[in-house]
């Protein structure tokens, strides 16, 4: 008898955000579904997981679990604490506003799926560009999930699933790259009622670059972008550049 799929859901919103609730009424039609995601908005956290200070976990209702940590503290939980066996699929999302470019780097939703890819385990992180169409957006996140699940990713990879603003069941479907993400650069320098400075970092988001085939461009022409992302930071060819530098004492 096969075995129905587990799938594990979690995002940086926050477990009573819509977006991940629609994914969650959207996987149930494939196999179980159990949620384990942050208590509290995590946006930009990126990958840091919580060493210093202890965690707390609350199941809410039957597979919905709080956790007070990071996304990636939520999965690692999950795995290691909450499920009974490594789960088929993890899906991270769908997050409020675009992952694109450098997104990736700061952001918890597509650290939640990397999370489960250094762990051996298939992942898609998901995100809808504006607006609330997060039904629309699920029901495109299912049919990927089922090609995953049928087919299964490369061993690394994880997709960076970004979703366009007026996204629909029928939205067409494009293989990216990760293209360019552009924000003002800004740091307000505050004083508190007490006169001691405190600061807030970033600015506005100014949109993407114009770069062919990448996510941005996909998104700009209405579509789902589909980018395949790894783990892999080694640039082969700065360390091959590299090998003929003096590196012992005989230059300085």
């Amino acid at each position: 008898m096969v075995e129905t799929p587990l799938i594990l859901v979690t995002n940086d919103d926050g477990l009573i955000a819509p977006g991940l609730q629609a994914v969650c009424a959207a996987l149930g039609e494939l196999g179980r579904v159990v949620a384990v995601a942050p208590h509290r908005q995590r946006s930009a956290v990126s990958h840091s997981i919580t060493l210093h200070k202890p965690l707390r976990l609350d199941e809410v209702e039957p597979d919905r679990f709080l956790c007070s940590g990071t996304p990636a503290d939520s999965v690692y939980l999950a795995f290691h604490h909450v499920l009974d066996r490594l789960p088929d699929l993890v899906v991270s999302g769908i997050n409020q506003g675009p992952n694109l470019g450098d997104d990736v780097i700061y952001s918890g939703t597509t650290a939640g799926a990397r999370e489960a890819m250094l762990m051996g385990v298939q992942a898609i992180a998901c995100s809808l560009e504006r607006g609330r169409r997060f039904n629309a957006g699920a029901d495109v996140i299912r049919r990927i999930a089922t090609r995953v699940l049928q087919r299964g990713l490369p061993n690394g990879v994880f997709l960076n699933v970004n979703l366009p603003k007026a996204v629909e069941s029928a939205s067409p479907w494009r293989l990216t790259t990760l293209g360019e993400r552009h924000y003002g650069r800004e740091v307000q320098a505050l004083r508190d009622p007490r006169g001691r400075a405190y600061y807030w970092i970033g600015g506005a988001d100014l949109g993407t670059g114009n770069v062919p085939g990448s996510d941005g461009n996909a998104l700009d022409d209405g579509c789902v972008s589909i980018t395949p992302v790894h783990a892999h930071n080694t640039c082969m060819k700065s360390l091959e550049a590299l090998t003929n530098w003096p590196w012992g004492d005989e230059e300085e």
